[in-house]
């Protein structure tokens, strides 16, 4: 189950149709059994596939499927989930987006390697789980062309200027609070983009009224699965770890006085009222173990084999052992263009900088050791490491950080606006009752 929820997250995104192909000696059975439940444009979600996702998010969120209240609004927010996920990937096909089955199985072998674990123990661990495998597979394909699709027509049109992000530093170099990441859930009672005063005092109320209940003592994560128009709805209104930099103000407000599992009051907004709960809170200081290292490079050719390149660094180790400067040396014999006439001095770097051989040897010497000749994709090397030093990042980051926040928080908003849009655009109709609101 631990491997389930943390490859659930791609099942949040996108519910693709599974309907299986009618024979004619099957048809009036298949269709006994399964009916049309919504009519999305010139699509349909049926019977059969939102029971699929349903007993999905059981397994998922650990429900107590004998709660009828829980089932009736799990039922609604998977619909309306779906709903949005169909209109999409009709959106994404019309412009052409695919993902082919070598780009799946590269991310699927990927996302298994990242659980550490083969492709077969994957499937193994999933139908375990209780999830079959074929269409796991699929809701990953889906996932991606969402992800694509929202890529191209919400994240490429985001602008970003250098005023907006030297503002951004100023504020948060002023507050102070870039440093600090909040674990958040949240609820949405959302209010229409020209919502008038009455529709507005009534998402209030109901917020506020929700608020109450979770003092006390009710169940944050059922309320949001009940309640919330928020897109993480169905985690249980879990945002996860959001640095401070990535939260409107608003929220930061709401929650920086908050003590851990403390729910803020309603914060309003344009997209309505927010409830916030924090989970936790932690320090963000980017802190690195920078090193200062000088190597010396030797490339094989037909001319020098691997074996003569080993022989050459050999040598010249003894004769820094014996006194010659490393740096003379350097500047003699190595094929480094960029360090050769630093005396094969590579300066300070993070770590990640360079290769994982040369990593991991710079990373096992102490001060002032020289290694052992070894390879990397560059040829062989002699290394040195001439000090260490505990770098606060933060402050150099500050300008990209500012960027990726300012991005988030509008990608964010935007998003939200563009399937709420097109959600009002497209053509749905419920057969039968339409969920309850």
């Amino acid at each position: 189950m631990k491997l389930f929820n943390t490859l659930k997250n791609n099942f949040y995104v996108i519910t693709i149709c599974l309907c299986l192909t009618l024979t004619s000696e099957n048809t009036n059975a298949q269709q006994a059994l399964d009916k049309i439940i919504a009519v999305v444009n010139d699509d349909v979600i049926t019977q059969n596939e939102l029971d699929s996702r349903i007993s999905d998010f059981i397994l998922q969120l650990k429900l107590d499927k004998n709660s009828k209240e829980q089932m009736k609004a799990l039922k609604k927010q998977v619909l309306e989930r779906m709903i949005g996920s169909r209109i999409q990937l009709q959106m994404a096909k019309q412009m052409g987006i695919t993902i082919d089955d070598i780009s799946l199985n590269r991310m699927i072998e990927k996302l298994a390697q990242s659980n550490n674990l083969s492709l077969d123990e994957l499937k193994t661990t999933l139908s375990k789980d209780g999830v079959d495998f074929a269409r796991f597979r699929e809701q990953t394909r889906g996932d991606l062309i969402v992800k694509q699709l929202q890529q191209r027509v919400v994240a490429n049109k985001i602008n970003i200027s250098d005023q907006e992000i030297q503002r951004f530093i100023d504020n948060n170099l002023k507050k102070n609070n870039e440093n600090d990441k909040y674990q958040i859930q949240h609820i949405l009672i959302s209010t229409p983009e020209s919502a008038t005063p009455e529709a507005i005092s009534k998402a209030k109320e109901k917020a506020n009224q929700l608020f109450a209940e979770i003092n006390k003592g009710a169940d944050f994560k059922t309320l949001a699965i009940q309640q919330s128009d928020g897109r993480n709805a169905l985690k249980g209104g879990d945002l996860g770890w959001r640095n401070g930099s990535e939260l409107p103000e608003a929220f930061i407000d709401a929650i920086k006085e908050l003590n851990k599992g403390e729910t803020a009051l309603p914060v309003h907004s344009a997209s309505g009222f927010h409830i916030l709960k924090l989970v936790d809170k932690s320090s963000n200081k980017n802190m690195v173990t920078q090193t200062h290292a000088r190597h010396i490079l030797i490339r094989t050719s037909k001319e020098r084999s691997d074996d003569d390149a080993r022989k050459l660094l050999n040598d010249i180790k003894q004769r820094i052992k014996q006194g010659e400067d490393f740096s003379t040396l350097a500047n003699e014999y190595s094929q480094d263009p960029g360090s050769k006439i630093k005396g094969g001095d590579l300066g300070w770097a993070d770590p990640g900088t360079y290769v994982a051989e040369f990593e991991e040897v710079m990373g096992s010497l102490k001060n002032n050791a020289i290694s052992e000749p070894f390879r990397s994709q560059f040829g062989w090397h002699i290394l040195q490491v001439l000090d260490r030093r505990e770098q606060d990042k933060t402050q150099a980051n500050l300008k990209s950080q500012a960027s990726q926040a300012i991005h988030k928080r509008k990608y964010d908003e935007e998003l939200r606006l563009w399937t709420r849009r097109i959600r009002d655009e497209a053509y749905v109709e419920y057969i039968g009752n339409k969920p309850a609101q």
